[in-house]
C-alpha cells in the first residue's frame, strides 16, 4: 500500500572514460559502499547481475542502521541498470550514454512511480528529518555517489 508519491530525484555527471569502463564499475552492485555515503553493505545474491539479481544492503545515517531487499528490474548492458527497494517501493537506477567529448555521462536516479510505502513515510517523517529533508540529503548522496564513481573511472 503505497500513500505518497514523490519527485523523481536526478544527478548526472560527466566521466572521463568509456561508457564500458564506467559499466564495469556501476553494473558491480556489490561494490556500492565504496561510494555511497548511505551504503555500508551491499550482499549480492548470485553473480554475475542480471536482470531478476537480489540483494540486501545495509544501509546507515548517523547512528541508524537499516537493511533494505532489493531486485534488479531493469538491465541493459553499458547503458541502464536499475533496483527496486522491497521495503519502500523506490527504483534506483544507473544510466550512461556516451558524450559529446569522448566519455560517459552517468546519471543517477531515484524514482517512486509507485509512492512509497506507509511505513517508509512515517519513518522518514518521524526519524529522517522529514520527506524535504530527506531527498534532498539522498540528492547530495547521488552527488558524492557520482563524484566517487567518476574519480575510480578515471583513475584506472
Amino acid at each position: 500500500m503505497t500513500d505518497l508519491l514523490l519527485p523523481l530525484i536526478e544527478e548526472s555527471i560527466d566521466i572521463d572514460a568509456p561508457r564500458v569502463k564506467v559499466w564495469a564499475l556501476v553494473s558491480d552492485l556489490g561494490q556500492m559502499s565504496r561510494w555511497s555515503p548511505q551504503v555500508m553493505r551491499t550482499f549480492v545474491r548470485g553473480r554475475p547481475i542480471k536482470l531478476g539479481t537480489k540483494m540486501v544492503n545495509i544501509n546507515r545515517r548517523g547512528p541508524l542502521v537499516w537493511p533494505t531487499q532489493t531486485k534488479v528490474v531493469r538491465f541493459e548492458p553499458q547503458r541502464e541498470i536499475a533496483f527496486r527497494v522491497k521495503d519502500n517501493l523506490t527504483i534506483w537506477s544507473f544510466t550512461l550514454e556516451e558524450n559529446p567529448a569522448g566519455g560517459t555521462t552517468v546519471t543517477q536516479r531515484r524514482e517512486a512511480p509507485d509512492g512509497i510505502s506507509g511505513i517508509s513515510r512515517t519513518l522518514t517523517e518521524k526519524v529522517l528529518g522529514g520527506i524535504e529533508s530527506f531527498q534532498s540529503e539522498l540528492s547530495a548522496g547521488m552527488r558524492e555517489t557520482l563524484g566517487k564513481i567518476k574519480a575510480d573511472a578515471e583513475r584506472r
